[in-house]
């Protein structure tokens, strides 16, 4: 049996009810660990000499979206448990890969050009033959695009999905009005004192911060102004939230009236029946994931599952789970009832509501605008 046939057959046992979402994802990450996509566990699961393969993603409902449509057919096929596991952040997972021997991690689920550009730099990209991607022809040019400006002479990733990091609110508290009116200024106004929340991310901290002072995030001329907006929202703020589950139990709980938010988590606590707003302001952070393959991984066997992923029956299963738009074409494609209705969804394909950071910009600062930010973090 060829991969696409076996991928194929995992995807029909999921649609027709045989397995849950959670199994599906399992089992196509799985599949592909046993079929020649090798991870750090692949030697040892191959050998069957230990019961569970681990999974790292980024957690939640992210990681379980995966999961509900890969990474069970794996324990079907060889009786190996798939564990999820939750990279500890980005820096850290870029720490593993580079501290790790060629070969032994495949395929990142990388969030941000920025993201693809550091791998890129540190001698971690591979070569896509995209003669065996036929489904990139389904892709968003605006997303293939932003890759190719980092190395326009091969790709190294296939774009998976996108959303923005926008203006969470409860309208209990605050109306859309007064949102609209208010837009990122809003993580700055003393009448919510102890009801704002952000994210202890140092980029998104400083892409608001430029919102906030009227400067473009991508060109910044007043970093001062920035650092004092950012201080005045980490004086303003109840505290900062780590991960998505974290965001979401500080908006349902209603321990903070308003944060910025990543778009599919606030999809799910909309879902969930909490009356929570989003809103993403001008200029505000659009970003892409994509699936990265490492260099020294099985070119054929990667290159084969990525195609799969990218299917439209895989890809739009996934995106209804994890609650953000694929890098299918809106325009190809016909992506359901559901998938429209996401927050950040751009019915054009052509993105051009949203704005994403420059890699070359971002990356060039960020050693001292990170360890800046780690300073006002601590009260400096």
């Amino acid at each position: 049996m060829d991969d696409t046939t076996r991928y194929e057959r995992l995807r029909d046992r999921f649609q027709n009810g045989d397995i849950d979402r959670r199994k599906f994802l399992g089992l196509i990450g799985a599949a592909g660990v046993a079929y020649g996509v090798q991870t750090p566990f692949a030697k040892y699961a191959n050998a069957q000499t230990v019961s569970q393969v681990r999974f790292d993603g980024w957690g939640g409902t992210v990681s379980e979206a995966f999961r509900k449509h890969a990474f069970d057919p794996y324990t079907a096929k060889t009786g190996i448990t798939v564990v999820d596991g939750t990279f500890p952040g980005g820096d850290e997972y870029l720490a593993l890969v580079r501290a790790s021997k060629e070969g032994e991690y495949n395929i990142a689920h990388l969030s941000g050009v920025f993201d693809y550009a550091r791998y890129y730099s540190f001698g971690l990209a591979s070569a896509l033959n995209l003669d065996n991607i036929p489904n990139m022809k389904l892709v968003m040019p605006a997303l293939t695009n932003a890759f190719a400006a980092v190395t326009p002479d091969s790709l190294s990733a296939v774009p998976y999905d996108y959303g923005t990091t926008g203006l969470a609110y409860n309208r209990k508290y605050i109306s859309d009005e007064e949102m609209k009116e208010k837009g990122a200024k809003i993580l700055i106004d003393a009448a919510y004192k102890g009801k704002i929340g952000g994210w202890s991310d140092w980029r998104t901290r400083i892409w608001y911060g430029a919102l906030q002072t009227d400067q473009d995030p991508n060109n910044i001329t007043d970093i001062e102004a920035v650092w004092n907006a950012v201080r005045a929202h980490r004086d303003l703020a109840l505290k900062y939230w780590a991960s998505g589950a974290e965001l979401m139990s500080l908006l349902a709980e209603e321990e903070i009236y308003v944060t910025e938010g990543w778009s599919g988590r606030i999809y799910a606590l909309q879902e969930q029946g909490h009356d929570i707003g989003y809103y993403d302001p001008p200029n505000g952070f659009g970003w892409q994931e994509c699936l990265f393959v490492l260099k020294g991984s099985p070119m054929a066997a990667c290159e084969e599952l990525l195609n799969f992923m990218l299917d439209p029956a895989t890809s739009i299963a996934v995106a209804e789970g994890q609650g953000y738009p694929p890098a299918l074409d809106p325009t190809k494609v016909d992506l359901g009832s559901t998938i429209p209705k996401l927050p950040a969804f751009d019915p054009t394909g052509t993105l051009s509501g949203l704005t994403f950071a420059n890699p070359g910009y971002w990356n060039g600062n960020e050693a001292e605008w990170s360890e800046t930010f780690s300073r006002v973090q601590r009260g400096y």
